[in-house]
């Protein structure tokens, strides 16, 4: 028998046989590209070289309900990344989702973002006691009040873009949580140099200096960097929510830690201590006739 008979003797029937012979074996979980070959109203079918087509439910097309049609969103002969849902059933047909992956891969971006400490731009979408809910890459993020840089009108914040940090990404518990504090703290301190002059607010005050905040971060003025006389006790000098100007005398972003100084102002040991009005008015003149100082130290 010649390689034509062989060909013609092999019929439709052996064909089938020989195809299901075939492993085509898909675990749900699994990712599979597919190219759409029919849209419907209640889905669109793909092909994903099984021996039947898989079925995309219309309900998992997307994150979020879209308002164009499905053959707009997926049109005949493109090819897309799927998630396999369900096992195939009895005619060999696999359900699939494009909206679980979307999750899926949201997810991992997030923990990526963590791991990297990268600040992204949510969307705030509502509130509640104890925070701002926001839209974050398609998944529903928590931002506590305490972890924003302005908690004092939370509904005048819905609508708008919020720079966050991601503090959990729990995806089994479904638990994101995040920081728009952090975020703007990082921010600023990329801002910051050494030598650089500030205005900010006293917001607290400790036996061994005071806490300076400014631009979103907190910075500490040291007892013995507030005159080039000693202090023992900055209250002497500083009270709550006093305005203030400082130098940036040191930046150090893996401990989380600024450190300032207003001795660096002085023209003579202890005007701080007499006369700090007249230092802080005068703070750009004076800092550059002592800048050298700072480098030298």
């Amino acid at each position: 028998m010649n390689a034509t008979t062989n060909i013609q003797s092999f019929s439709a029937d052996d064909f089938a046989n020989a195809l299901a012979e075939h492993n085509y074996e898909f675990v749900v979980g699994q990712i599979v590209k597919g190219k759409v070959v029919s849209v419907e109203s209640s889905g669109i079918y793909v092909d994903i070289g099984a021996k039947s087509l898989g079925f995309l439910p219309i309900d998992e097309a997307s994150l979020s309900g879209s308002s164009r049609s499905n053959d707009e969103a997926f049109p005949i002969g493109n090819e897309y990344e799927f998630l396999i849902i369900s096992n195939q059933n009895a005619d060999g047909e696999v359900k699939l989702s494009v909206r679980r992956l979307l999750f899926k891969q949201a997810w991992q971006t997030l923990r990526d973002y963590q791991a990297e400490s990268t600040v992204f731009e949510t969307k705030v979408i509502g509130t509640n006691s104890g925070g701002v809910t926001v839209d974050c890459i398609g998944l529903r993020g928590f931002v506590p009040r305490s972890h924003l840089s302005d908690a004092t009108d939370l509904p005048k914040l819905v609508g708008k873009k919020l720079p966050v940090m991601v503090l959990e990404a729990d995806e089994t518990r479904k638990k994101l949580v995040l920081s728009n504090r952090q975020a703007a703290k990082l921010a600023a301190m990329t801002q910051l140099s050494k030598g650089q002059l500030i205005n900010g607010r006293v917001s607290n005050i400790r036996p061994f200096g005071v806490f300076v905040e400014f631009s979103g971060v907190s910075g500490l003025l040291h007892n013995k960097e507030i005159s080039q006389k000693p202090v023992s006790d900055p209250t002497r000098v500083f009270q709550i929510n006093d305005m203030i100007k400082a130098v940036v005398v040191d930046i150090d972003q893996s401990r989380d830690r600024i450190a300032l100084s207003t001795k660096l102002l002085e023209l003579h040991a202890g005007e701080m201590l007499e006369s700090s009005a007249q230092v802080f008015a005068e703070a750009e003149e004076r800092l550059e006739k002592n800048i050298s100082k700072l480098w030298d130290a």
